[in-house]
């Protein structure tokens, strides 16, 4: 197998991580609004948690890109 392509597999896999962390944000934000429709009272308290469940999942995501580009690029 060439290098080349081999790269291209290796960027491809890592870019799979990406597609998880978009799910996993979807998921967060769904549940966090359906959570909050049904008991608005406790929507405030849980807001906090929603941000620092998006920043670990978007890190993902974003260690995931930076390690696809480090295989195309290196």
């Amino acid at each position: 197998m060439d290098l080349a392509a081999a790269k291209m597999i290796g960027a491809g896999l890592a870019c799979i991580a990406i597609g998880g962390a978009g799910i996993g944000i979807g998921d967060l934000w769904g549940k966090y609004l359906e959570g909050s429709l049904r008991n608005p009272g406790a929507a405030s308290t849980q807001f906090t948690n929603l941000l620092l469940g998006f920043a670990l999942v978007e890190a993902t995501g974003l260690y995931a890109l930076v390690i696809a580009l480090i295989i195309l690029f290196t």
